[in-house]
């Protein structure tokens, strides 16, 4: 560029800002200024669940028309940079959905501002925004999201300035050039609309991208772990259940780790009230190992009070021997002493008649034997009938009280009674278990059924269900 040339640029400039006004936006007082908008994507940085945003460097290009900066035609034109942008008016563009942002400044301020000779203006800058985007994680880590980037202008109502796509859809550039480490752009959309605020009417620009998270991560990282501790913890029941350590420390184990999973899974999210797809598959999870945990307990209890049983009827068996032989002895030795005496001094050899045996009572001139009237007292007391005992054994309350002769009090007594009965009838129709090697054998195969048939419920339901857009 010649000297005349830079010299005829120079004075160009400071004749357009001579009587130029910045604070009054071009064509003012006319009709609504048209402001084009143009963004080229140059990256997605992250993606927070936890903050629920997303941040993107990306540059952002303006254009309009102000007739006071026309100074030749067309394919003239000037490029600007630094502060003299300041001298201009540029439109108070911003991000309704932005949280924080910064214009890059390596090496100068990222920024321009170019002048066409007809009047046509180019505003653009780089810089990296945080933006907020609320996702719905019900279905994470299979889940799809929808992001937007809003833009508007602050004090402008579409009364003074129109924002548009400069060419709708084509307004977005090198879309396919962003990569994401957990997600894919699957697609996007713009979108013009007015935004009705108790200021005016304000022109709203919206671009949403379609977020598809690759499961690739949490497969190898949640999934298959959390199946693999599953399958692990069917291993305790080809194990012998006498080996008690060896079970139990596997089980624990199982346990611990599902439980550090889950711990690590929920660390990455927000707090959210909802279930999340990916807790469902924990928790059913953490169920399967901890049944496998109770499995072995039910096992261990029923072995061991399967013994504790036998052996406590085997001393009874024993008692009963050993009293019924004790008994006859006593028989014969009153025999012995009797000498064929009269048979009231002989006890009878059947347990249940030696009740009703009438007792040889001796009486002495002064005193009668107080044993044996004790004797003839609880004869007698035993010998009535069931219904009659609490009256002779001195307790008649038990039948004159307020309570028993209540209403409600009977009904009561009738329902416990009905219930114990359905209790009692329930537990009779319970298989019992003749051997405990059966449950672990019956372990062995319902367990991997069940585990197959969630998987397969829930594998199609979250990836080839159709899902709403939010």
């Amino acid at each position: 560029m010649s000297a005349s040339r830079l010299k005829n640029a120079s004075i160009a400039i400071e004749d357009l800002l001579k009587e130029y006004d910045i604070r009054l936006r071009p064509s003012f007082g006319n009709e609504p200024l048209l402001l084009d908008i143009e963004i080229r994507l140059a990256s997605f940085d992250s993606i927070s669940e936890v903050n629920m945003d997303y941040t993107l460097t990306l540059y952002l290009n303006q254009y309009w028309r102000d007739d006071r900066l026309v100074f030749g035609n067309r394919s003239e034109e000037i490029t600007l940079t630094g502060e003299i942008i300041d001298k201009f008016w540029l439109p108070d563009t911003f991000f309704p959905n932005d949280k924080s942002a910064y214009l890059h400044d390596v090496t100068e301020k990222n920024k321009m501002i170019r002048l066409n000779g007809n009047g046509e203006i180019l505003y653009g800058m780089r810089f990296t925004s945080t933006l907020a985007c609320m996702m719905d994680l019900r279905r994470y880590p299979l889940d799809r999201q929808n992001c937007t980037v809003e833009v508007e202008s602050y004090g402008y109502t579409q009364a003074d300035v129109i924002m548009r796509w400069k060419n709708g859809r084509e307004s977005i550039l090198d879309l396919d050039k962003v990569q994401l480490p957990q997600f894919t752009v699957t697609g996007y959309d713009t979108v013009s609309y007015g935004l009705y605020l108790a200021t005016g009417v304000y022109q709203r620009l919206s671009l949403s991208f379609i977020l598809q998270r690759n499961i690739g991560y949490f497969l190898f990282q949640t999934y298959l772990p959390s199946m693999l501790i599953v399958t692990l913890s069917w291993v305790s029941f080809w194990i012998n259940h006498e080996a008690t350590s060896a079970r139990v420390a596997l089980g624990i184990t199982t346990v611990l780790t599902m439980t550090t999973i889950s711990t690590g899974v929920r660390s990455s999210l927000p707090r959210i009230s909802y279930v999340k797809a990916i807790d469902i598959y924990l928790v059913m999870c953490f169920v399967f190992v901890f049944a496998a945990l109770l499995e072995y307990a039910a096992v261990n209890y029923l072995y061991w009070g399967t013994r504790a049983k036998r052996r406590k009827r085997k001393k009874q068996e024993n008692n009963t021997k050993r009293d019924t032989q004790a008994d006859y002895e006593l028989v014969e030795e009153g025999a012995g002493a009797g000498g064929g005496g009269g048979s009231e001094s002989r006890a009878s050899p059947i347990l249940g008649l030696r009740s009703h045996t009438n007792f040889n009572c001796r009486a002495t001139t002064t005193s009668i034997d107080e044993n044996c009237l004790t004797r003839r007292t609880n004869l007698v007391i035993d010998s009535q009938t069931p219904r009659m005992r609490p009256i002779l054994r001195g307790n008649p309350g038990l039948y004159s009280s307020p309570l028993n002769r209540n209403p409600r009090q009977k009904r009561v007594n009738r329902l416990l009674n009905h219930l114990r009965t359905r209790v009692i009838n329930i537990r009779q129709h319970i298989p019992h278990v003749q051997d405990v090697n059966d449950i672990d054998k019956w372990s062995r195969l319902c367990f991997p059924i069940l585990f197959i048939l969630f998987n397969a419920v829930y594998w199609p339901y979250y990836m080839a269900r159709p899902e709403t857009s939010s």
